[in-house]
């Protein structure tokens, strides 16, 4: 393994604060040639509008515009990123249908950029962009770094994600019980209350009883919920 890899890794092995992470992150970055780093992570929950969270060192000015002007909805970046794990790298055709958002990423000094996202075991994603403000990306530094960059990617993904998540993702104010979690698999695998019964042996108010705990530790509405938020949790396994 490249010292590269190996002091990074080591740094984000003593990292318990997301600002320590990113802060290694951003080194290496650097250390590749880039004077910008973002991070997105886009979490499952809650289902219907999916938390986004962010980190960057870009100007504050552009930070602030860019999120006044809802532009994460429409950054083509950022729906490539949507679309496929593949890198991307900005150039004119990439920004063709956003031209004064490409205009005004280039006055904050964000003229030079590179992308791609990732997706771990529960669903959750994550996007790294690389950036400066001069110096093509050449094909020929590509092929020379571009290999760090991807495994920079899965770094930070696998880094910031488990500290972030950790903030925002529900956890039961008490730990299930791996009958309640036995039950709540079950659930999660469509079976009733009495099929669960039959499974376990146990009865139909004894059931309905361990899901009425799960639910009341996880503070959801109900079942569904439940189930879905112990899945986003990894708490099923």
């Amino acid at each position: 393994m490249q010292p590269f890899n190996e002091n990074l890794l080591t740094a984000l092995d003593r990292a318990d604060t997301v600002e320590t992470a990113f802060g290694a992150l951003l080194a290496a970055a650097q250390e590749l040639g880039f004077e910008n780093c973002a991070y997105g992570l886009q979490l499952r929950v809650p289902i219907s509008n999916p938390k986004v969270l962010t980190l960057n060192n870009y100007p504050s000015v552009w930070q602030l515009r860019y999120q006044e002007a809802g532009y994460m909805a429409t950054d083509p970046s950022v729906r490539h990123g949507l679309l496929s794990r593949a890198p991307v790298v900005w150039d004119d055709a990439l920004f063709a249908s956003t031209k004064e958002f490409w205009s005004e990423a280039r006055e904050q000094g964000l003229r030079v950029g590179w992308a791609q996202s990732s997706l771990d075991g529960f669903g959750v994603g994550g996007m790294m962009t690389l950036s400066r403000s001069s110096e093509l990306l050449t094909p020929m530094e590509l092929r020379e770094k571009e290999s760090d960059m991807r495994w920079l990617v899965q770094a930070a993904h696998m880094s910031l994600s488990r500290l972030m998540k950790s903030k925002f993702v529900v956890q039961p104010e008490a730990p299930l019980t791996p009958r309640e979690i036995e039950v709540l698999k079950w659930s999660a695998d469509g079976k009733t209350a009495a099929e669960i019964g039959d499974i376990l042996n146990i009865s139909v108010p004894t059931a309905n009883f361990h899901i009425k705990n799960v639910i009341h530790k996880l503070k959801a509405a109900n079942k569904t919920a439940a189930v879905v938020q112990a899945l986003m949790s990894g708490l099923l396994g």
